[in-house]
């Protein structure tokens, strides 16, 4: 695939890019080096007030960011809009505590002193997917770029707009030449970049197919890796749950970015005794969305990023379909406009061997499953390869403390939507990735953590 922007709405092409030459790379891997050499000397208090104007420029230009935002990967406009208004928070956020979390940390030992520093690698190349072509790559360069570290950026090839851009607000903000750079590649140069001595790190937010590839690149040269992949997170419903706000929560955590979010709620587990009116309530409200334009300010749901997007999603479904699984709403591509719409769709009564027991579907389909209890709710939001988050909906604390305890999952919320927070860590296990983003532990990812023993 060619780096460019093509209007999911439109299928027209909008803009192309050249990619960078090897000659090209080679100079932006030698500015990243010199960059870092001096940018790691630069004081805390000026790190933090070029992240706080970087935080300004955001806030004061998310319309045109939200616009460039939807015309390069479709998600509606007030969403876009909400997307560049949290990538200032977390740009201000780390302004305000990076200090405090990069302080060193005493130790009581048997040297005179000693203690633990936090100290910046280096450059750190970070490969971000198109689906929060803002969110993904700000929640890396806020800590790393605190942190005293520079960034490279490999953003997805269909929002190339959007990775020069990025590169643009934190120059204007201030950060000196080669702290950041937007690097216009193909998945093809990625190895090589990875491999080469100058980049210390990386991190990757993409497929599962995306994150083996660069962990195994990585690990033949020794380098550290953060990976967040995909999901197919549990929506848990049991008796006690007030059953509207689970109801219209569900459509917000399915409908998410176009349903294309690896945090978004895809498996929608809910107990006998209240699943006939989960499901004829999230049939309305499904039915009830409004499909089309995302530029327009009432619109709820876009098309889906690429063409590819759209049959990967209709594949699955038309599969579980093939295999006996009921359709309660949607079911097909809307073929009626130009663009990649898909509409929402609720798929349920899963004989074995269905995709929806070990797929991710990244789109707006919501897979519903009956189950008899708390014991089997657990076990199956447990029976997949994945474990990014989950959602559960109880007012026992009984039950609260045990989906706490027992879903595998890197983040478990309960009687809410599961959402991204720059003050707590995010990422996932098993099949999800490794590592952590945000909060206290994102920072620390990519710095040496030092011990210094004085006698």
């Amino acid at each position: 695939m060619g780096i460019a922007t093509i209007n999911p709405a439109t299928g027209e092409t909008l803009k192309t890019f050249d990619p960078l030459t090897d000659a090209e790379i080679e100079t932006k891997l030698a500015v990243a080096k010199r960059a870092f050499e001096q940018y790691r000397q630069t004081p805390l208090r000026q790190r933090s007030a070029w992240m706080n104007e970087a935080a300004r420029i955001l806030q004061e230009n998310k319309e045109q960011f939200g616009k460039l935002m939807t015309q390069e990967m479709g998600k509606p406009l007030k969403a876009a809009h909400a997307e560049t208004e949290k990538c200032a928070l977390v740009c201000r956020y780390y302004a305000e505590h990076a200090a405090e979390f990069l302080a060193d940390v005493p130790a009581s030992t048997d040297a005179s002193q000693s203690f633990v520093r936090y100290q910046p690698m280096g450059p750190i190349l970070a490969v971000m997917p198109w689906n929060f072509p803002f969110w993904q790559v700000f929640r890396f360069a806020a800590p790393a770029l605190m942190a005293g570290n520079v960034g490279l950026l490999k953003h997805a090839s269909n929002v190339p707009q959007c990775a020069v851009k990025i590169e643009e607000i934190f120059r204007q903000a201030g950060f000196p030449e080669g702290a950041f750079q937007t690097l216009l590649v193909g998945a093809d140069k990625v190895a090589a970049i990875v491999a080469d001595d100058r980049v210390m790190a990386a991190t990757l937010t993409g497929s599962e197919g995306a994150g083996i590839s660069l962990a195994s690149t990585a690990g033949k040269h020794l380098k550290k890796t953060v990976l967040e992949l995909g999901g197919s997170d549990p929506f848990i419903v049991l008796e006690s749950a007030d059953l509207e706000a689970a109801v219209s929560t569900a459509v917000a955590a399915r409908m998410l970015n176009n349903g294309q979010s690896c945090i978004a709620a895809k498996r929608f587990i809910v107990v006998d005794a209240i699943a006939d009116s989960f499901a004829q309530r999230l049939v309305e409200k499904f039915q009830a969305l409004k499909i089309g334009d995302p530029m327009h300010p009432d619109t709820d749901l876009g098309p889906l990023a690429t063409p590819g997007m759209l049959k990967d999603l209709d594949d699955l479904v038309q599969e579980c379909i093939a295999r006996g699984s009921k359709v309660l709403t949607g079911g097909k591509p809307l073929t009626d406009r130009p663009g990649n719409y898909y509409p929402p769709t609720i798929l349920t009564d899963f004989p074995p061997g269905t995709p929806a027991e070990s797929e991710e579907f990244f789109g707006p389909v919501a897979l519903l499953f009956r189950v008899a209890n708390i014991d089997e709710a657990i076990a199956r939001a447990n029976n997949i390869p994945y474990g990014l988050g989950a959602s559960a909906w109880t007012n026992v604390e009984e039950e609260r403390d045990r989906l706490i305890n027992e879903l595998e999952a890197g983040a478990v919320f309960i009687n809410g939507m599961v959402k991204s927070d720059p003050r707590l860590p995010f990422g996932g296990i098993k099949r999800s990735g490794y590592g952590r983003e945000l909060g206290i532990q994102g920072i620390h990812e990519f710095v040496n953590i030092k011990t210094v023993w004085v006698k």
